[in-house]
């Protein structure tokens, strides 16, 4: 460390001698300039006043104005802009001494312009040579090590693009060597970009990639420099199927947000699964999300699960006053209890194990911590996991959601949110029965609240499809078969899915909870996430195999295993009974389902109790028929066009 501090100050002290003795130069150059070599003895004396005022000045203004926080490897247009003030500073600054001193009475007045340009080409051109002679000998290097490289094309002939160029060219290191770029239109096509050509647009890509080939230039690897936010998920899916088949493997760069120097070294990314959703950004309502997180008591049943642990990350970040985490598996609490810990000024946390089945544990947790605010996030969500353990569905999925939403409205709890799923709608399996349930009951306490005035807690449920990532999520399991080397198993070529990430997923819910506490009116209503177009199962891994760089059905083989229990070819966001209604917010549908009353519910989950307890699946199934009607039908495709009141 003393070494690099030693080696860093004596350059620097270089550097500000240098630029004192060209300064001094530039003003005995300019008077020569100025009245030639006949005349210049007659100057002397006052020559030697006036370079010692403007070197005495200038070691003051070049430290003040920081001319010496740049490094001259990457000196700039800023940078010049910055020696233009400092060398105008100096000029002004010692013809205003000079005035004082002697009215400028011996100096001819042309000399200061003169010496303003020579000073500028003397600071400004030794900064630039000395990046030439490095980028000089950092490209002699690269044209030497090429063989190593690998060959890339660049789709998109941007900023991003520029700056991936310029930091190849000048990390001698590098991985890459780039023979082209492809703009996503026409409008560049011809010119080059730090001598790379824009060899085409993307309209063309296979001609590019034949041309690229032609010059003994073929590349091997294609790498997206357009944010992907920006673009649609079929155009990037698109865009993956066109370089698989080109034998192109598709990376993207990070976001230009995320580049660092440009003289580092910027690794592309493999295009991940999520960033062919292609969902539009939803603005999110932070003042009514502030409203319902800032400063509360917030605790979240199944805070270490898929749902549960994100939902613990991001409302960790909106300053509740205190977090409780609840939650029945003892790993995978202390996980994110550890993650929120170890967090930049993490609020207050409590950690308690406990399970919502269990009446007695969930009341103890709310008499504890009062919470105002609790996100009911505790499940069993694995339909054929549930099917084949229905009990174990029924006890967590209504009794739990039962005993957490009395204690909520016991202890006074502003509001309850219901993490619910689209397997409720028409359910075909126990799973979507038991949480379709789950949302009768907090419709029904929802509603009696808006009659009865001395219950305040609002119960909202929040309901969403699948989500790519989580335990129970078909990607996961994609991925840990494309490791084993295949092959990936779908159970019918037809299986369609709703995706949406994790992230996006819990931003809605809360983003939908936020507006739904202020809006009174739209007691035992159900939120809808838009969840876009369903997936194609199949074609999600058709496309993970692309993305790991293999070939679907030649290198990795699809299996077909046929529908497990409880499972429908495709799941629907909202039955048909519930019309959509328009939410005054981004990404929501408001859906008005049947709402059962709250007698007829106490009175079937008691007997759902007692058929738990008997181990009677048939008197269990028959309950849960009568309750939820759809239960086992053939699922219908609703129209999600959202239509006026």
């Amino acid at each position: 460390m003393l070494n690099y501090l030693n080696s860093h100050l004596k350059r620097a002290y270089l550097a500000y001698s240098h630029d004192l003795v060209v300064t001094g130069a530039a003003v005995v150059l300019a008077l020569y300039f100025r009245v030639g070599s006949l005349a210049f003895g007659h100057y002397l004396q006052a020559l030697l006043l006036y370079t010692a005022i403007v070197v005495a000045l200038a070691a003051v203004v070049y430290r003040v104005v920081g001319l010496y926080r740049g490094i001259w490897r990457y000196a700039s247009v800023n940078d010049l802009i910055q020696l233009a003030k400092a060398v105008t500073l100096v000029i002004v600054g010692s013809l205003v001494i000079l005035f004082l001193i002697n009215r400028l009475a011996p100096i001819p007045r042309s000399v200061p312009m003169i010496q303003w340009f020579i000073t500028i080409v003397f600071l400004g051109g030794s900064r630039f040579a000395y990046r030439i002679l490095k980028d000089w000998k950092l490209k002699s290097l690269f044209r030497d090590g090429t063989a190593g490289r690998i060959p890339v094309i660049l789709i998109g002939a941007g900023d991003e693009a520029e700056l991936f160029i310029r930091s190849v060219q000048q990390n001698v290191a590098g991985s890459y060597r780039v023979v082209g770029v492809v703009g996503l239109k026409p409008a560049r096509v011809g010119r080059d970009m730090r001598g790379v050509p824009v060899i085409g647009s993307l309209a063309d890509l296979e001609s590019c990639v034949v041309r690229a080939i032609r010059a003994a230039d073929r590349p091997q690897r294609a790498i997206l420099t357009v944010d992907v936010e920006a673009m649609n998920g079929p155009e990037v899916a698109r865009l993956v199927e066109r370089c698989d088949r080109l034998g192109l493997p598709l990376s993207r760069l990070p976001k230009l947000t995320d580049f660092r120097d440009a003289g580092e070294k910027i690794e592309p990314r493999p295009i991940a699964i999520e960033d062919l959703l292609g969902r539009p950004q939803v603005t999110l309502d932070r003042d009514a999300i502030a409203r319902l997180i800032d400063g509360k008591r917030v605790l979240i049943t199944g805070a270490g699960g898929s749902i549960g642990s994100e939902l613990t990350r991001q409302i960790s970040r909106l300053n509740p006053d205190r977090l409780t985490l609840f939650e029945s598996c003892e790993f995978n609490l202390y996980a994110i209890d550890g993650e929120i810990r170890a967090m930049g000024r993490p609020p207050p946390v409590d950690a308690l194990i406990g399970d919502v089945r269990d009446r007695s544990a969930v009341d103890r947790a709310f008499e504890t911590v009062r919470p105002q605010v609790v996100f009911h996030a505790a499940a069993l969500k694995h339909v054929p996991l549930v099917e084949g353990n229905p009990f174990e569905g029924v006890l967590t999925n209504i009794v739990g959601t039962a005993n957490v939403a009395d204690s909520a409205r016991a202890f006074r709890s502003e509001a309850m949110i219901l993490i619910s799923t689209d397997k409720a709608v028409r359910p075909a399996n126990v799973m979507g029965a038991t949480k379709r349930i789950a949302e009768s009951y907090c419709q029904a306490l929802d509603v009696a609240g808006r009659e009865d005035s001395a219950v305040g807690t609002r119960f909202m449920t929040v309901r969403f499809g699948n989500v790519l990532g989580s335990s129970g999520s078909v990607v996961p399991l994609f991925q840990r078969q494309l490791l084993a080397g295949g092959p990936l198993t779908v159970t019918h070529p037809d299986m369609r899915r709703y995706f949406m990430t994790i992230r996006e997923a819990v931003e809605l819910v809360i983003h939908a909870s936020a507006f739904g506490l202020d809006q009174q009116n739209g007691r035992g209503t159900i939120f809808v996430l838009d969840m876009g177009q369903p997936v194609r199962i199949v074609d999600l891994a058709r496309q993970m195999i692309r993305l790991a760089g293999f070939r679907p059905d030649t290198d990795i083989p699809i299996t077909f295993t046929g529908l497990r229990p409880g499972e429908k070819l495709f799941e629907e966001i909202l039955d048909p009974a519930e019309t959509p209604l328009p939410a005054p917010v981004g990404g929501l549908f408001v859906a008005s389902p049947r709402i059962v009353q709250q007698e007829i519910l106490h009175r079937a989950i008691g007997q759902l109790k007692d058929a738990v307890e008997t181990r009677n699946v048939e008197k269990m199934k028959a309950i849960l028929t009568n309750i939820v009607p759809g239960y086992g039908a053939q699922p219908v495709v609703v129209d999600l066009s959202v239509k006026e009141r």
